[in-house]
């Protein structure tokens, strides 16, 4: 296939399973916030917020919701007050540790000593 055939095809990277896997990790907090999804399982909102230490209150909610409709994460309601709610990954979402721990292997590897 010619190169010029290929592009006509592929009309914008989110044509691409790159595309949509770059979808799922990116953006500025979603790698932050899987790996303290993986690191502690299950986790509540707020010692998440403190985990990660420079996100807003209102970017993790948007986060959280937006990874919750890609099926990334599960987030649990327990009916009681005070209301507690706990988020953990999906099957979708423990899907994607290989591509972590392989990021985790290259930083070991080229980073500065």
């Amino acid at each position: 296939m010619s190169m010029a055939t290929y592009e006509n095809r592929i009309k914008s990277l989110q044509d691409t399973p790159f595309g949509y896997t770059l979808s799922m990790l990116g953006g500025k907090w979603r790698l932050v916030i899987l790996y303290w999804l993986v690191e502690y399982d299950c986790i509540r909102f707020n010692e998440l917020q403190r985990k990660i230490g420079t996100i807003t209150y209102k970017t993790l909610s948007t986060q959280l919701k937006e990874m919750e409709r890609d099926g990334l994460i599960v987030r649990r309601e327990y009916p009681q007050i005070p209301p507690k709610v706990e988020y953990s990954l999906s099957e979708k979402g423990r899907s994607l540790l290989p591509i972590m721990e392989a990021m985790c292997e290259w930083g070991t590897k080229n980073r500065a000593k």
